[in-house]
């Protein structure tokens, strides 16, 4: 039974956290560097365990509001133009998804100063007030620290700036709590630590909790806004991917089980994408030499990150393999037929389908004819499975109507999310 197989919760958020700050060198690990510090100060001021987690959680993905790198690396910058677009983007996001619903409103004031719920006459214990305050001294903390020099060569000059803002954008408590943990040097030296990961896996509040294999794959379902949202030319490419991994798969006869992992992969194979700037996936053009270089990073860190998830094995190599070609002409990894299972076989075949059948920068969606000419074609010269292709197209009506059906839904959730203003 697919509810009988479980995935550590912490594991399964701290890898997607990370893979959201891939953008850039500058921003490497900020959301798991903020959900250190908020916790820290959570554990510090000994709020419950229930708030701590939402704490935590809303830390984890406090940014995924901001999905251009333009804007994340904006955000780190201290620019305080419009501030509260990614914040109510944010909200949004989380309120769309049962597990992250509960930190929503922490997510919507986490750039709220405590100048301004003082005149709106509220206290630090009212709802929304404190843990939105925690996360905005946390992620405040985090952006002034730089990359490039010793961590506790930069401490005091962070205290005294942290100080400063005392009364004014942060609440004297959480500021006296944040400098009780700054006089400990192991605060700073932890949250530089290239293993933060390590840390928050194996003693953050989530340690211990597990979800069953469907709701990782409400879960994964969600996560691919997060990765398809940045460009209009994205926006429904993995919820494509998996729809027809899933059908060919049904197709094909695998179990539940398989399917259920197939959606998952599907919805996920593109997370690598985050490290890619969107002038590459906009490009109204072919990509040159230089470009396609840089896009083929993407199935790497997708590999890297599932693969890191305990249990996800499968998924990663049904995810990640799906720019490999059976003759050995494919990317990253350089595998052939007798290194690439089903559901990887799978994979590639869906996420060729659904690339051809879609609007790019530089192209309209192909008709249904060429696609089927083209794709024969691979699988004339061994590039691409047959036996999947075949399948898809003799089951096409019903395999694209449910693409079509899911994809449409998707297109909805995108542009409500667009329209979204302050």
């Amino acid at each position: 039974m697919v509810r009988d197989i479980f995935i550590n919760l912490n594991n399964f958020f701290l890898s997607v956290s990370d893979a959201i700050d891939l953008s850039n060198p500058a921003l490497f690990s900020h959301q798991l560097r903020t959900t250190y510090i908020a916790w820290q100060l959570a554990k510090e001021l000994l709020l419950p365990l229930e708030t701590m987690k939402r704490i935590y959680v809303a830390a984890l993905f406090h940014d995924i509001g901001a999905l251009d790198p333009r804007e994340k690396r904006r955000l780190h910058s201290f620019e305080e133009e419009n501030l509260a677009a990614h914040c109510l983007k944010g909200e949004k996001l989380f309120e769309s998804i049962w597990l992250l619903k509960p930190a929503a409103r922490i997510v919507r004031y986490h750039h709220h100063p405590w100048k301004e719920w003082q005149k709106q006459g509220r206290n630090l214990n009212d709802e929304d007030v404190l843990e939105s305050q925690i996360l905005y001294l946390a992620d405040y903390v985090e952006r002034l620290l730089r990359r490039d020099v010793y961590v506790l060569h930069q401490s005091e000059g962070i205290i005294a700036q942290i100080k400063s803002l005392c009364g004014d954008r942060f609440h004297p408590e959480l500021v006296d709590c944040f400098l009780t943990l700054a006089a400990r040097e192991s605060f700073w030296l932890d949250m530089d630590n290239p293993r933060i990961y390590s840390i928050l896996l194996h003693y953050g509040p989530l340690e211990k909790v597990n979800v069953d294999l469907e709701s990782v794959a409400r879960l994964a379902t969600f996560f691919s806004k997060i990765i398809d949202f940045r460009s209009r030319f994205t926006a429904t490419h993995s919820t494509g991917v998996s729809s027809a991994a899933i059908m060919i798969a049904r197709y094909f006869g695998l179990t539940e089980r398989e399917v259920t992992l197939m959606h998952i992969a599907g919805s996920l194979h593109d997370l690598g994408k985050l490290a890619i700037p969107n002038y590459i996936l906009e490009k109204p053009g072919p990509l040159n030499r230089e470009e396609f270089r840089f896009l083929k990073q993407h199935v790497y860190h997708t590999y890297m990150i599932l693969n890191s998830i305990d249990g996800f094995e499968q998924i990663a190599e049904w995810a990640a393999f799906h720019h490999e070609r059976l003759d050995g002409s494919g990317y990253p990894f350089r595998l052939s037929a007798g290194d690439l299972s089903v559901g990887a076989r799978i994979m590639a075949v869906a996420d060729v389908f659904t690339a051809l059948t879609e609007d790019r920068p530089y192209r309209q969606a192909l008709p249904v004819a060429e696609v089927r000419s083209i794709m024969e074609r691979m699988a004339d010269n061994g590039a691409i499975d047959r036996v999947f292709v075949e399948l898809l197209f003799d089951h096409y009506q019903d395999i694209s109507a449910y693409i079509e059906d899911r994809r449409a839904r998707s297109l909805q959730n995108f542009e409500e999310y667009q329209g979204l203003s302050v």
